[in-house]
């Protein structure tokens, strides 16, 4: 069983039919229904956004749970293992560190994404 860490916009593109990235991320997960997969709270977060403003968070977060993710929580070894990233790759924004760091802490076997700036990053497959 494989350790993987999610980007938001695998769980986005998975729970909005319209996104671009649908179908890959759908893929993905029935093809690793049976791994461990964790998504980082800051990315849960993130993933709650457009829901929130259309007022269906409840709608949302059992959509999340019925995925059967388990929610990582930002703990002080992720936070400074993302600030660490942040510094030393501009390119990174804040969230973006704290996934990475995630997988980085928890020592993943995959970080998944649909963020194609990652693609050279280590242990990251982006969903294209």
């Amino acid at each position: 069983m494989a350790l993987i860490v999610l980007d938001a916009s695998v769980v986005i593109a998975h729970l909005d039919p319209a996104d671009a990235h649908h179908d890959q991320a759908m893929a993905f997960l029935l093809e690793h229904a049976d791994d461990d997969l964790r998504l980082p709270a800051s990315a849960y977060a993130e993933t709650l956004v457009d829901p929130a403003r259309r007022k269906r968070v409840d709608e949302a977060r059992n959509a999340v749970e019925a995925m059967r993710l388990q929610i990582e929580p930002i703990t002080k070894a992720i936070a400074e293992r993302a600030a660490s990233l942040r510094a030393s790759r501009r390119m990174l924004r804040l969230p973006d560190a704290l996934v990475l760091a995630c997988g980085d802490v928890l020592d993943a076997d995959l970080v998944v994404t649909a963020d194609r700036r990652w693609r050279r990053l280590e242990r990251v497959r982006v969903i294209s």
